[in-house]
């Protein structure tokens, strides 16, 4: 049986690790994350998801899309053992950004999760939404 692929949309801000430092990684392991809801999104992705790359507070816009490597990782900053990680490879930058401005202007994209919870920083993205988003950055 063939796994329906899921996908999310990952916030980071890109002073402290970009789009940019993940091509030059190569593979990131996306950790930090201290958010309940976040964390159970993070324990329900699966290697080949799909997730766009945010840039939080400075550019605030979709950058890229990364693939999870690998998933169901302990957080390795988290002494406690409880918070879940990822890790994440580069796919592609966008041929044009998708800023928030645009995202939050247009009715398509009114309930897509990064509005409702707006602190939430991995969110989960319907297949429409996605492809929605991929069309908005020209393909």
């Amino acid at each position: 049986m063939t796994k329906i692929k899921s996908y999310w949309l990952m916030k980071s801000e890109p002073d402290a690790y970009s789009y940019d430092d993940l091509v030059k990684e190569g593979e990131g392991t996306w950790d930090g994350v201290r958010n309940h809801r976040a964390a159970n999104n993070m324990r329900a992705m699966q290697p080949g998801d799909l997730a766009f790359f945010y840039h939080s507070n400075i550019g605030l816009e979709i950058v890229g899309i990364m693939e999870i490597s690998q998933s169901g990782l302990t957080d390795p900053s988290d002494e406690t053992g409880r918070w879940a990680c990822v890790k994440v490879k580069p796919v592609r930058k966008l041929k044009r950004p998708v800023t928030l401005k645009q995202i939050k202007a247009d009715p398509a994209l009114a309930d897509i999760e990064m509005l409702r919870l707006s602190r939430l920083s991995v969110s989960a993205i319907t297949p429409e939404e996605w492809d929605y988003i991929i069309a908005l950055s020209g393909g």
